[in-house]
């Protein structure tokens, strides 16, 4: 079984998912996600929402590959030219798997054996995703 699909998106979110905050009432900490990251989260389960498969990977091993392609932001990056500034693969890509598994792509993140995660400057902004069984 294999998933495979293409977001465009004009801008990709970039906060990462350890960005989460912590309060502390009546001495207490309270964990809360700030405005930016609920808005990442809000957007990836749009997109997502729309690419969920019929038949869910419930077991079993899977490979994820991710290729980010952000928006060429000046004439020095060429479309397809690997992408080596912030933000970092593995902060960005936790939040995408946690909406995944939350929208029933999969039963457990844990189940991602293989992780290709890419980024790339690009004419045509977005993210491609490719799941399959492995």
């Amino acid at each position: 079984m294999t998933t495979e699909f293409f977001m465009p998106l004009k801008k990709i979110p970039t906060v990462t998912h350890q960005q989460k905050q912590v309060t502390v009432k009546n001495g207490k900490p309270i964990f809360y996600e700030p405005e930016d990251l609920k808005v990442a989260r809000a957007k990836y389960m749009a997109h997502l929402g729309q690419h969920v498969p019929e038949k869910k990977y419930s077991k079993g091993p899977l490979r994820l590959i991710v290729k980010y392609c952000f928006p060429i932001t000046n004439e020095k990056h060429y479309d397809g030219e690997f992408k080596d500034t912030k933000p970092d693969n593995g902060n960005m890509n936790k939040l995408l798997e946690d909406c995944m598994e939350d929208l029933g792509f999969y039963t457990d993140d844990c189940q991602i054996a293989s992780l290709v995660v890419e980024k790339f400057w690009a004419n045509m902004p977005g993210i491609y995703i490719k799941i399959e069984a492995i």
